[in-house]
């Protein structure tokens, strides 16, 4: 499966929240979430990303590329999937609460099963904005590859 197909990053005012996406594995198959790790390796966890403060002090935060790995799910059938930021920037928050209820991951996957808030950069805000696709065009695109499967 392509990037396409494993997160869905929706924009609201510069912030991207990252989600699992409608055509991900986990959402499609009926399995069942075991884990959710955000060790990403023996140096980083996305768990020790430094945001606080009443202002939120962005600047603290982990920088993250498109392909910088967020978190790895394991399913209950031996799978693991790894979950990209897909996105240039801060990394605001790690949603902790899968972490103790990974079953809203499939069951709320757009609201409170969210992965991530990542906050791209300024200048390449604009480009990101424009480059998401409409549900419409992500509805064709899935389609289109699924038939040529």
């Amino acid at each position: 499966f392509s990037q396409l197909q494993h997160n869905n990053c929706v924009s609201f005012c510069r912030i991207c929240v990252i989600t699992l996406a409608e055509a991900h594995p986990l959402l499609q198959s009926g399995k069942t979430i075991k884990s959710i790790n955000y060790q990403i390796s023996a140096n980083c966890s996305r768990l020790q990303n430094k945001v606080s403060g009443k202002s939120k002090r962005v600047w603290l935060s982990q920088f993250l590329t498109e392909l910088a790995p967020l978190c790895r799910i394991s399913s209950s059938d031996g799978e693991e999937y790894t979950v990209y930021s897909c996105i240039r920037g801060r990394l605001i928050e790690v949603n902790e609460n899968i972490l103790s209820n990974p079953a809203i991951l499939q069951e709320k996957p757009s609201t409170e099963g969210y992965i991530a808030v990542v906050l791209p950069k300024f200048e390449e805000s604009k480009s990101i904005t424009q480059g998401l696709l409409t549900q419409k065009e992500y509805e064709e695109v899935v389609a289109k590859r699924l038939n040529s499967s």
